[in-house]
């Protein structure tokens, strides 16, 4: 028989577990929109079990659709840190859905529970307002978040992807040849990339091959370890980073800030709302 634990977190320990998010996890509307669209498949477990309108039970049938959802769109388990993320984009889903109902906002709409939450979260939003605001104000946001607004450096490689052995020696053997001038088309595949980004670099091939691809001289094969294994790597042009300009860009920066900042204070909003709930996780057998 399974067990239930009583969670009744402080809200600043609440803030602090926030504030400690991956930063895709913390992008403005993201809880309502991205996240909180794909939990709608798990809502429906707890929808039968409202006996105590104020108590909210996380089931295991919950951790186990939010572990396949996750795996399916990034190919992994969920770390402890994701998985409470994600624990709390469900509560926060659940909170708008039962506020929903006390306020008869299911009336035409009993089997879609998604527009009874967003009814929900509507009314919320007639209720937030964007504070006073000026450019120091966004200059602040900008200065905080310029990872969203500067060009990362930017490199165009080739990859000789050698046929059949691609163990480490058979591949350093390989770039031992084509740095000679041999022609390899007979022994691999040639594949090109253009303006790949550092980070998308770093997520498909790991933080010490994108290092290496730094440090590599312009127009010569190199052995590179990779998380996927050995690969074969020409660097051709590396495209430096360039910093954005505020005055270019302060009509994005404005749209940017106002969507974090009414999304902050609509997510600050579900959290009063929520102090009244017992949120109970029901433990795996």
């Amino acid at each position: 028989m399974s067990t239930q634990v009583p969670v009744s977190p402080s809200k600043k320990a609440t803030d602090s577990m926030v504030l400690s998010w991956p930063n895709w996890l913390r992008e403005p509307l993201l809880h309502f929109v991205l996240l909180g669209g794909l939990l709608f498949a798990v809502d429906f477990v707890v929808s039968s079990q409202q006996d105590d309108p104020l108590s909210i039970v996380v089931t295991t049938e919950v951790d186990d659709e939010v572990d396949d959802l996750f795996k399916a769109a990034r190919g992994r388990e969920p770390n402890t840190e994701e998985l409470t993320a994600m624990h709390r984009v469900w509560l926060d889903n659940e909170i708008l859905y039962r506020e929903g109902l006390a306020m008869q906002l299911d009336k035409g709409d009993t089997a879609i529970r998604e527009r009874v939450i967003f009814k929900a979260l509507s009314v919320i939003d007639a209720n937030v307002k964007l504070p006073a605001y000026d450019d120091n104000t966004l200059r602040k946001w900008f200065e905080g978040h310029r990872n969203k607004y500067d060009q990362p450096a930017r490199y165009d490689f080739e990859e000789a992807v050698l046929a059949g052995d691609n163990a480490e020696k058979a591949v350093r053997d390989f770039v031992l040849l084509l740095n000679t001038g041999a022609p390899g088309d007979a022994q691999a595949g040639l594949r090109l990339f253009k303006d790949r980004p550092y980070a998308n670099l770093e997520q498909s091939y790991g933080v010490e091959f994108v290092k290496t691809l730094e440090a590599a001289p312009v127009g010569v094969w190199q052995a590179q370890s990779s998380k996927t294994g050995w690969k074969a790597i020409r660097l051709n042009a590396v495209k430096r980073p360039e910093p954005a300009a505020f005055e270019a860009l302060r009509g994005v920066i404005l749209q940017d800030w106002t969507d974090a900042t009414l999304a902050e204070q609509r997510t600050a909003a579900v959290r009063v709302l929520g102090e009244k709930y017992t949120v109970k996780f029901e433990a795996a057998q």
